[in-house]
């Protein structure tokens, strides 16, 4: 019995570094495709409003409410995978 114990005691410590580890790639990944897709909303809104310079007031603010909305989606992925970390 006492082998058993041992292996099962190593066998969850092991299993608990490899979630934590999950989880840390987990917000390293919301963090870059948030950081992509702000980046290709800004690329696309500069695009526009060099076309079309009239509707700029209307572009920027379309930008900000849709990065914001995406940037509220990445923190929200980040503390889910704090929780996992630490809870």
């Amino acid at each position: 019995m006492l082998l058993t114990d041992v292996l099962m005691q190593a066998s969850v410590e092991i299993a608990m570094q490899w979630i934590k580890m999950g989880a840390a790639f987990a917000a390293a990944a919301a963090v870059f495709g948030a950081a992509w897709g702000i980046g290709k909303i800004g690329k696309t809104a500069l695009e526009s409003i060099a076309r079309q310079p009239e509707a700029a007031n209307d572009l920027r603010s379309s930008m900000i409410v849709a990065s914001a909305l995406i940037e509220g989606a990445t923190f929200f992925a980040i503390v889910v995978c704090l929780l996992v970390l630490f809870v």
